[in-house]
C-alpha cells in the first residue's frame, strides 16, 4: 500500500507545545541565556526564537547513517531544510548504530564531526557511559515514556517498531511467516539480516526476536544465537546484508528486518515487480525504539538541538508515521487529537502491549551476543 501523504496537523503556539509535555510556555526564558554548545533545553538557550535564530546562522547539520528510505528520513530532512533554511548533510547513509558511535568518538572536535545520532537505544546507552553525548530535554521530553528515554536526558527514543519478516513472493513460495518456518528447507540461503548483530541494531533485534521465539527470554539471548547457528547449518543462513538495493535484485530474498523497512520496500518496488509481502512473527515478537543524541562536541550546536525539537514536534511525528514507524509520542498525540489518524491506520496491527527489556537485560544481551555471533554464523 502506497504511504499516505496526508499533511501532518498543526497545533498553533502554547497549546501545541504544552500538549506534548513543553516548558517553553510556561516560564520566561533565563535573564543569561547558554550558548547552544552547552544549552540543556530552547529555554535555556533563551527560548526556541533564539534557539532558530543561532541554527540558521550555523546554516548547516552534519548527520550520519540516515538513509532517506528508513523510517521517513527524506520527508523529516525535506521538511526541516523547508521550514528553516538549514542545510541537512548525511555521511555513510548506510552505516550502522556502532559506526556512529565510532565516529563521534574518532572526530573529536573537528568541524567534520557528526552533529547528531539516530542508534538503537542499546548503543544509546553505551554512548552515555562513554560520555559522547550532550544532555538536552526536548519540550516534549516530559510526555515521553519514562523507559523510552535517558533521565539525564543524554538520548532520547524517537520511533520504533517490530521485528518482522519480508518475503518476495515471486521467488519464494510460500512466504515465511514465523521463525520456526525460517528452517524449512525451501529456504536455503535466502534468509538475510540488515547486517552484522554486533554493530547494527536491527540484526541485534532480530536476534533477540529469534531467542523469545525458541524459549528464551529478556535474560537470556543465547537461544537467538542458537538459532542463528541452526539456520546457518541448514543453509539456509544469507550473509548478504538485506537492503532496497539486494531486495530489489533478489539477492536477499528473505529478510528479517524492521517492519517499518520491510513495509517501506513493499512500496517502492512495486513499480519494479517486486512483490515483497510482510509478516510480523507471532512466535518472536519483539518492539524496540531508536533514540536521538546530541554529539557532546557538535560543530553545529545550535542546528543540532534544532533538529531534536523538530524530530519530536507534532509534525516530525507525524512524518514518521507516513515511513511506517511508530513515532514515542503516538499515544499522547491521539490523546491530544494531533496524531495523524488516516496515517497511524496503516501500520500493522499487532496483539498485545509490547514489552521491552531492562538497561541490564540490554547489556547482558549485547555482551553474550558480541562474544557468540561469529561463533554461531561461523564455518
Amino acid at each position: 500500500m502506497t504511504a499516505p501523504r496526508a499533511r501532518a496537523a498543526a497545533v498553533a503556539g502554547c497549546l501545541a507545545l504544552t500538549a506534548l509535555g513543553a516548558n517553553a510556555c510556561e516560564s520566561p526564558s533565563p535573564a543569561r541565556p547558554e550558548k547552544p554548545s552547552v544549552a540543556t533545553s530552547a529555554r535555556n538557550a533563551g527560548g526556541m526564537g533564539a534557539l532558530t535564530a543561532a541554527a540558521k546562522r550555523e546554516g548547516m547539520l552534519r548527520a550520519i547513517a540516515l538513509p532517506r528510505d528508513w523510517a521517513n528520513y527524506g520527508g523529516l530532512i525535506d521538511g526541516f531544510e523547508k521550514k528553516y533554511g538549514i542545510k541537512v548533510t548525511v555521511d555513510d547513509p548506510l552505516a550502522h548504530s556502532e559506526d556512529e558511535l565510532d565516529t563521534v568518538r574518532r572526530s573529536g572536535k573537528r568541524p567534520t564531526a557528526p552533529d547528531v545520532i539516530d542508534v538503537g537505544d542499546t548503543f544509546a546507552r553505551a554512548g552515555a557511559r562513554q560520555r559522547l553525548l550532550a544532555p538536552y530535554r526536548v519540550a516534549a521530553f516530559d510526555s515521553i515514556p519514562g523507559d523510552q528515554k535517558d533521565r539525564k536526558a543524554r538520548w532520547v527514543n524517537n520511533y520504533g517498531g517490530y521485528i518482522s519478516i519480508g518475503c518476495d513472493a515471486n521467488r519464494v513460495k510460500p512466504c515465511p511467516e514465523t521463525f520456526a518456518d525460517l528452517l524449512k528447507p525451501g529456504f536455503k540461503g535466502k534468509v538475510a539480516l540488515e547486517g552484522d548483530p554486533t554493530r547494527a541494531n536491527s540484526a541485534f533485534a532480530a536476534v533477540y526476536a529469534a531467542a523469545l521465539a525458541n524459549g528464551g527470554s529478556f535474560d537470556d539471548i543465547r537461544p537467538g544465537l542458537d538459532f542463528f547457528a541452526e539456520l546457518k547449518k541448514r543453509g539456509n543462513f544469507n550473509p548478504v546484508a538485506s537492503s532496497a538495493a539486494a531486495v530489489a535484485d533478489g539477492r536477499t530474498p528473505i529478510a528479517i528486518n524492521w517492519d517499518y523497512l520491510n513495509l517501506g520496500y513493499a512500496d517502492r518496488l512495486r513499480g519494479n515487480g517486486v512483490n515483497w509481502r510482510v509478516a510480523i512473527p507471532f512466535d518472536g515478537s519483539f518492539a524496540q525504539y531508536y533514540a536521538q543524541a546530541v554529539n557532546k562536541n557538535a560543530p553545529h550546536p545550535a542546528a543540532a538541538r534544532l533538529w531534536q525539537e523538530y524530530l519530536f514536534s507534532v509534525e516530525g511525528q507525524n512524518l514518521r508515521l507516513y515511513g511506517y514507524a511508530r513515532p514515542v509520542l503516538m499515544d499522547v498525540m491521539k490523546r491530544d487529537g494531533t496524531l495523524d489518524e488516516a496515517a497511524a491506520a496503516q501500520l500493522p496491527t499487532v496483539e498485545g502491549t509490547p514489552r521491552f527489556p531492562t538497561d541490564a537485560q540490554l547489556e547482558k544481551a549485547k555482551e553474550t551476543v558480541a562474544r557468540g555471533w561469529a561463533k554461531a554464523v561461523s564455518g
